[in-house]
């Protein structure tokens, strides 16, 4: 039997009227390569399902020929369901900044990622994606992430993208707020962390180091 993997996206679009976002290209498209190359069966989901918007800032001017059947999924998503939980292996979310708008405050993901937490089952996240990570609780209240050993989009690159003011809210400090051993290192830097069934890295670069620690948890 194949391992199944759930990738969820973001559909949120814009940070403001003059910043277009969306989903980052290479931290979905990497990790799904090396999900498939692995033979895990993989379904790509969205918050409100249908078409997802790429950052404009992710797409790379000329297009690895690798990346191109990872880009069809995103023509037209499956919408997260609560159906979803317990239903894979592990759930990866890829992250992108519209993800700091529209995954924290999603209760479908919210009920998924519970339920894969409580089950004892691999979550990953990369970049942003933890943003989704943020309000999820085991059902007892306490933090997913309370105690565990977590990475994500530091606040130093998010002032060197000088989008700090942009943000809902600064993605390291909150999760460092929900009780995380917070580890990072210098801006751009390609780190991934696994704290037991829990993977998350830092930045774009950190995309297939943090699938290849989602691995390395499902074939543990």
């Amino acid at each position: 039997m194949s391992k199944k993997v759930l990738m969820v996206v973001t559909n949120h679009t814009e940070i403001d009227a003059e910043n277009k976002t969306g989903l980052w290209l290479e931290e979905f498209a990497v990790p799904y390569n090396i999900f498939k190359e692995k033979g895990y069966d993989i379904k790509v989901t969205s918050i409100k399902g249908g078409r997802v918007e790429l950052d404009p800032n992710s797409i790379p001017e000329e297009n690895p020929a690798e990346w191109e059947e990872a880009q069809e999924k995103l023509t037209n998503t499956t919408q997260l369901s609560n159906e979803d939980a317990n239903q894979f292996d592990a759930v990866f979310l890829p992250g992108g900044h519209g993800t700091m708008f529209d995954f924290p405050d999603s209760e479908t993901l919210l009920h998924v990622l519970q339920e894969q937490a409580e089950n004892d089952k691999v979550i990953g996240a990369v970049c942003h994606g933890p943003a989704g990570l943020v309000n999820v609780t085991y059902k007892d209240g306490s933090p997913l992430v309370q105690g565990k050993q977590v990475t994500a989009f530091t606040d130093s690159e998010e002032e060197e993208m000088q989008l700090v003011e942009k943000m809902p809210f600064l993605l390291e400090s909150t999760l460092r707020l929900k009780g995380a051993d917070f580890t990072s290192k210098d801006n751009w830097a390609d780190y991934a962390v696994r704290d037991g069934k829990l993977v998350t890295g830092q930045n774009p670069q950190s995309s297939a180091s943090a699938a290849n620690k989602v691995v390395e948890a499902l074939e543990a």
